[in-house]
């Protein structure tokens, strides 16, 4: 399986928008900082035809060390999940 590198779709967007590599790149940089400030914030951020990224609080509970099976506290945290959209879904399955 290959995995697409932020560089990848640079050299995308070079390719089939004709802009430089160069404001292609920061083009990109400009739209990911955009995503990860508004997720900072504390806000959801929907992509039409792509997904949604959501924020979630978890809670801390009692995890175990699974070589020790000392137990030890996760503190709580904040993570981010991905729901990807129907068009993408039907996109990956073929349809």
């Amino acid at each position: 399986m290959n995995t697409i590198t932020r560089a990848d779709v640079a050299e995308i967007l070079y390719k089939e928008v004709g802009l430089s590599r160069k404001d292609s790149g920061e083009i990109l940089d400009m739209v990911l900082a955009e995503i990860i400030s508004e997720l900072a914030s504390g806000k959801d951020v929907k992509l039409s035809s792509f997904g949604t990224f959501a924020l979630r609080d978890k809670k801390s509970r009692i995890g175990r060390n699974p070589k020790t099976g000392v137990e030890a506290e996760i503190s709580p945290r904040r993570v981010i999940s991905f729901k990807p959209s129907q068009s993408m879904r039907k996109a990956i399955n073929g349809k």
